[in-house]
């Protein structure tokens, strides 16, 4: 869900025993991490197809339109299918986060990408772990592991070597609008974390409200900065479908899941898929060439991502 998404987001939890409060555990067992790492790893990774369904299936120009119908429609749908609504202090947590996560991500985004050069928004958004370290030192009381750190800071050098050219420019607005929209998925994160999800909620249910209120948040923007196309043709229809279902229905059903399994800056960790495979769709769908240097960036930030991890469960 970094900018890449847009070219191309167990320790401390809720106060034990909160009324209405459900808390996700981590998995216990190697198996049980596993999957829920692989699982959580699909998000990311479907986020860095979206580029490439943008560049040959959606209308040109309409970021503001795309996140709108990434979004709302889908929570409707989820809705639909949940058919529940929040209680109590969760309608302020579900506007919150998904103001966080949605509403206010989604236009930052797209206005960073508007900006910025992919490379240098890809790299900007790889910062994320970090972000969530911060955040979890501050919020939840965790302090991450100095080699986790480490892991993090050595992904984003090889999400750097991996999308920045030499002919990359930096925008002051545009940096300041990827650090906010980075920062406030990080934030989303750790808040998810700590406050968990109701007594009978699911993960599907927690990404139906988000969604349906981000959406909400996001349809008056569009409205007004860009209005609604005369026409969409099927490959247009085609890949807001695609966009909508895998790469935000299933994808924040399995984020949210991750965010209540794994520790907040391994789940962030798996951030470091988009870039990657935003990369390789280029490559693949696209024709585009795949450098030395990006080659060399893949394998950095893929061993990152994998010592990220297996240094986060050891600390476990």
């Amino acid at each position: 869900m970094t900018a890449t998404t847009l070219r191309t987001t167990t320790p401390a939890s809720p106060a034990a025993g909160a009324p209405g409060t459900t808390t996700g555990t981590a998995t216990g067992g190697k198996a049980g991490t596993a999957r829920d790492l692989l699982l959580s790893a699909i998000a990311p990774a479907s986020w860095g197809t979206t580029y490439v369904v943008t560049a040959t299936l959606l209308p040109d120009h309409r970021p503001m339109l795309a996140a709108t119908l990434r979004a709302l429609p889908a929570g409707l749908i989820l809705l639909a299918f949940v058919r529940r609504l929040p209680r109590g202090d969760w309608w302020w947590k579900t506007a919150v986060l998904g103001t966080l996560n949605f509403g206010a991500f989604f236009p930052l985004l797209f206005f960073a990408a508007y900006r910025l050069p992919g490379g240098v928004a890809a790299t900007l958004g790889s910062v994320q772990p970090l972000a969530v370290a911060a955040f979890s030192t501050l919020i939840l009381r965790q302090r991450p592991a100095r080699a986790v750190l480490g892991a993090a800071v050595v992904g984003t050098g090889g999400v750097a070597l991996m999308t920045l050219t030499a002919k990359a420019r930096l925008d002051v607005l545009g940096v300041a609008a990827m650090l906010t929209a980075t920062s406030l998925m990080a934030l989303a994160v750790v808040l998810g974390r700590k406050w968990g999800r109701p007594a009978g909620a699911t993960p599907l249910t927690l990404a139906a409200w988000q969604l349906v209120f981000g959406g909400l948040v996001l349809a008056p923007m569009t409205l007004f900065t860009e209005g609604l196309p005369d026409t969409l043709t099927a490959k247009n229809l085609a890949g807001f479908a695609y966009i909508g279902v895998v790469g935000t229905a299933a994808a924040y059903t399995l984020w949210f899941r991750g965010i209540e399994r794994l520790a907040p800056t391994s789940l962030s960790l798996l951030s470091l898929a988009n870039p990657m495979v935003a990369t390789v769709a280029g490559f693949v769908v696209l024709d585009q060439v795949l450098t030395v240097p990006q080659a060399a960036g893949f394998a950095v930030a893929l061993g990152a991502l994998v010592a990220g991890q297996t240094l986060a469960n050891r600390k476990r």
